[in-house]
């Protein structure tokens, strides 16, 4: 017999139940990386994550004779509805057997969940924030998932909600740089080299956490500024850009985040991360006792990063902003001997900064697709 439980997020068992679902399906995959489990729990906490003050959501199960065969999460984002006029519910965290009975019987509660709020139409994969990844993996099946910063899958999710009536609403391609062969037109590196003598942006550097933390509210304001042009931007409230910049500030190397700047206000950045999902896989998501310490030397030892957060405000790009930015992500990647480089999930409405990547020789490697589904 199959059913469908709203979880209580309330109570510690039923927040450990919807979080250890893809923990069963994905047991030793090799390319999936799971969440960090205190970061997945404060998903679920409504007194905690930000979103909840302005929005809401649920979760819910699917059980089959005693084993919890799938799990799916409905939210009204409120503040982008508002923002984009838009009467939409999203979804996240879906994953299931490959059941079409236990997919189609998840989403008609999400779709009900929809209709009695007055919604229209249902996209996802889409999460809480910034930080969460968008989209179902669709193409790269056959690379590690860039630890939690994006979504792993099987080949069947799409075609499970596909069969459901879900459409393609966006991509996010993320790009691959082997850096040996990552060699920009020296006439960039002297547009940027330009750009900085006549004083307009300089690129700021850090040395340590707190010169980075002494930037963070500048660099927050930028993030909410940088991205209002893209598909999945949405005006972050100040504690939303505080969750951000404290969840960056959490992981960072502070010499590989970098930041553009004019008149000592943050007009880009350039956020880079070493590739730490070996060791969160090893860790199996937890922090302790030792999950924190073997992340923390994967930090040393790992030859990939990942370059997640990379802009520069709209009214800087045609000033030289573009070519100070590139020259930077190459400087990044050589300087600190990283041999392998992902430019994570750039949505495909970005479309000057995908043909950038394509013209600086970075390969289309995954890509995640954004579905919707009108009501």
């Amino acid at each position: 017999m199959l059913t469908i439980e709203k979880i209580d997020t309330s109570r510690k068992t039923d927040v450990k139940r919807f979080i250890r679902i893809p923990f069963r399906l994905y047991a030793d995959h090799p390319q999936w990386v799971p969440p960090i489990i205190i970061d997945r729990e404060k998903q679920l906490n409504r007194e905690e994550h930000p979103f909840y003050e302005h929005s809401e959501g649920d979760f819910f199960v699917a059980e089959r004779d005693g084993l919890d065969a799938g799990s799916l999460a409905v939210f009204e984002n409120r503040t982008f509805n508002r923002y984009h006029g838009t009467k939409q519910a999203q979804f996240y965290f879906f994953e299931c057997e490959d059941d079409q009975e236990v997919a189609s019987a998840l989403f008609e509660r999400a779709f009900d969940w929809a209709h009695e709020r007055g919604l229209n139409a249902i996209v996802g994969p889409k999460g809480l924030g910034a930080l969460d990844g968008y989209g179902m993996l669709v193409e790269g099946f056959e690379h590690r998932q860039m630890m939690t910063m994006m979504n792993y899958n099987y080949p069947y999710y799409p075609e499970l909600v596909e069969a459901l009536g879900f459409e393609k609403e966006v991509d996010f391609v993320s790009s691959y740089v082997y850096t040996a062969d990552f060699n920009l037109p020296e006439r960039v590196h002297r547009i940027a080299e330009r750009v900085q003598k006549r004083g307009k942006l300089r690129v700021q550097k850090f040395k340590n956490k707190r010169e980075l933390v002494s930037w963070a509210d500048r660099i927050g304001k930028a993030y909410n500024q940088a991205f209002v042009n893209n598909w999945e931007y949405f005006p972050l409230t100040e504690r939303e850009v505080k969750f951000v910049v404290d969840s960056i500030l959490t992981i960072a190397n502070p010499r590989l985040m970098k930041i553009m700047v004019h008149d000592e206000e943050v007009v880009g950045f350039l956020l880079g991360f070493p590739d730490i999902s070996a060791a969160i896989q090893r860790s199996k998501g937890r922090l302790l006792p030792f999950g924190v310490i073997d992340m923390l030397l994967e930090m040393r030892r790992t030859d990939k990063i990942s370059l997640n957060g990379v802009g520069i405000l709209p009214e800087f790009q045609g000033h030289g902003g573009n070519a100070l930015m590139y020259s930077e992500i190459e400087r990044t990647v050589k300087d600190f001997g990283f041999k392998h480089a992902e430019l994570t999930q750039v949505a495909e409405t970005a479309v000057t900064m995908r043909k950038d990547l394509e013209n600086v020789g970075a390969n289309h490697y995954k890509n995640h697709r954004v579905y919707i589904r009108h009501l």
